[in-house]
């Protein structure tokens, strides 16, 4: 037992270490299925009439569309456009315009990408074009 007393520190970081990474684990899936249970709320309240209710989680959902990811982003955008009509504009319905919030979130952060992409292309061109002393 005497010869693994000065690992004990170690141990107990790593076990820390570990403890700390499931719980950051757990809070960003309940994060996530906190949103996806806030959307079909939204969702569900609206299509039954309850705008008022509704409109409280319509101002929460934008608060937290800059905060989410992507993929969530597109799980948004493709459940709003199973309930609304994206070529009949319905401004007075909330989740048409949640839709298109999110549709304008998507290009905004796809062009950001693609601007990226670019220049990481640039990046790669310069690198390889032949130098003058390596062209011979």
């Amino acid at each position: 037992m005497r010869p693994l007393r000065p690992y004990h520190f170690i141990a107990l970081f790593l076990a820390t270490l570990v403890f700390c990474s499931v719980m950051v684990i757990r809070q960003m899936h309940a994060n996530q299925s906190r949103h996806v249970k806030l959307r079909e709320a939204f969702i569900l309240l609206h299509t039954r009439g309850y705008t008022n209710e509704a409109q409280l989680l319509y101002r929460r959902l934008l608060e937290d569309a800059d905060a989410l990811s992507d993929t969530d982003l597109l799980d948004d955008f493709q459940r709003t456009i199973m309930v609304v009509d994206p070529s009949i504009s319905a401004t007075q319905n909330l989740i048409y315009n949640y839709h298109w919030y999110i549709s304008g979130e998507l290009d905004r952060r796809s062009t950001k990408a693609l601007r990226s992409a670019l220049e990481l292309a640039e990046e790669e061109r310069r690198r390889s074009r032949p130098t003058p002393a390596n062209a011979r």
